[in-house]
């Protein structure tokens, strides 16, 4: 989970304790106080700025220290009363040249004039087309509180992203057309480097991985797995090798990764699917074949969540049911195992995807609410699709009906109910893969960071 840090500026003309003709100052110090506690009770950090800022030059300090400060995400401008748009706009222009959120936030409430110092606000930053988020919210509506704590994640994770590197194992994986990347074009919208490698110095890692290092392994894999894989070359090899991953992944500074998997790899050394699996547990971001789309959509989900991400191929889809089965190649977070499939291990099992072999993970998503999402690209520009779900697991019945169905019952399985249009769903969905991510909290937070990015949303 992440902490966002919010600057936070109440303006307005009428301050210093200014009272209103029936003797009440316009500014209602209670309400400031009730309005950032509510904020600061959801997780979000407020840098608060010690004056009401009324003055250009006010404005102008306010909004430099924000924009000064690497640590803010974004900025919350809290009317306090009425205030003249002229006064502040130059400065809000400047810092929204910096590529941060601006949320204007508004307490209801006749007395103070508030809503005039929002609204017209609002106006003057929308007659400039300076973008913001609008909130129009007592510090008691949860709903409301909702909105400027999602936006703040958003803001959080594009001031994250922005100047981070995604490290690349490989090339493009089994022919993907639909998870490659234009370097220029993700720098250009979210300040991300790419940084591809081959998997030369990763192999070589691996086989530098000591026994002491594997042995210190073992209680964890007893606690995710109830027991040790059994001792062989090809099952040492996946430790090694995600071993070797979580050590170049910290020491490169990656923010995120992606590896080609196939082929290459899984010819020459090992599987991924062990590793892969290891890291989603370690909160990474990742994905396999190259592709960096479910990468980044990964990477969102993983940072926005209080459990690990599950991709997989949408590999059955019952429209009448809205349902879908995701089945991942070999990879799942271990500690998203449910009652019916608990984690184990299992083998990679295809030998036309690999034919060194290696470990996998079996398992079946627990119950649960989240979302479907993939980032993808028509014609060039980015595009996200997110649809909230009901993750479910079949009963002690018909479980294994469901595995054998698709022959490859040996690899982790998720079941999950679409709450929106199968039909819109299927028009838009750009990649046989999803990525699934457990909290209803997600929906509103991606629609917020794809809004600041310049992404458009399709919600089925």
């Amino acid at each position: 989970m992440i902490t966002p840090k919010m600057g936070f500026i109440i303006y307005g003309v009428h301050k210093d304790g200014l009272k209103d003709p029936m003797g009440n100052p316009f500014i209602d110090e209670q309400i400031i106080a009730q309005s950032k506690k509510a904020i600061a009770s959801r997780g979000v950090e407020l840098v608060e700025y010690p004056i009401v800022v009324a003055t250009k030059e006010e404005a102008r300090l306010a909004l430099k220290t924000m924009k000064d400060d690497e640590r803010v995400d974004g900025v919350i401008l809290f009317s306090g009363t009425w205030v003249w748009a002229s006064n502040m706009i130059a400065a809000i222009r400047d810092y929204g040249l910096t590529g941060k959120g601006i949320c204007i936030w508004t307490h209801p409430g006749s007395q103070g004039w508030r809503p005039v110092g929002g609204l017209v606000l609002h106006g003057a930053l929308m007659e400039i087309g300076i973008p913001h988020k609008f909130v129009y919210g007592l510090a008691e509506d949860e709903d409301e509180i909702d909105k400027i704590v999602h936006f703040s994640q958003a803001c959080h994770l594009k001031n994250r992203l922005n100047q981070a590197t995604i490290g690349a194992f490989g090339g493009r994986g089994m022919g993907q057309t639909v998870g490659v990347a234009d370097p220029s074009q993700w720098m250009k919208v979210f300040g991300i480097d790419i940084d591809s490698r081959d998997t030369t110095e990763l192999i070589r890692t691996a086989e530098e991985v000591t026994s002491e290092q594997l042995k210190k392994l073992e209680p964890r894999m007893t606690k995710l797995f109830g027991k040790l894989p059994e001792a062989s070359v090809v099952n040492e090899r996946s430790l090694r090798l995600y071993l070797a991953i979580k050590i170049l992944v910290e020491k490169e500074k990656w923010e995120f990764y992606t590896i080609q998997s196939f082929p290459g790899l899984g010819d020459d050394y090992s599987a991924t699917c062990f590793a892969q699996s290891m890291m989603l547990e370690d909160r990474v971001g990742t994905s396999t074949l190259g592709d960096f789309n479910t990468a980044l959509t990964v990477y969102l989900m993983t940072r926005l969540s209080s459990e690990p991400v599950y991709y997989g191929d949408l590999q059955h889809i019952d429209k009448k049911r809205r349902e879908i089965k995701i089945i991942g190649d070999g990879a799942i977070p271990p500690s998203l195992a449910g009652k019916v499939g608990p984690a184990g291990f299992s083998v990679h099992g295809i030998p036309t995807e690999g034919q060194a072999g290696g470990l996998s993970i079996r398992a079946i998503a627990k119950v649960g609410k989240g979302i479907l999402a993939r980032l993808g690209r028509i014609n060039g520009e980015f595009r996200m699709v997110v649809v909230p779900v009901s993750i479910f697991e079949p009963s002690q019945e018909t479980i294994m009906k469901r595995l054998d169905e698709c022959g490859i019952p040996f690899w982790p399985h998720g079941f999950v109910t679409v709450e929106g249009s199968i039909e819109c769903l299927l028009e838009n969905w750009m990649n046989e893969y999803a990525c699934l991510g457990y909290g209803e909290e997600l929906y509103p937070a991606i629609i917020d960071f794809c809004e600041l990015t310049g992404i458009k949303v399709v919600l089925p």
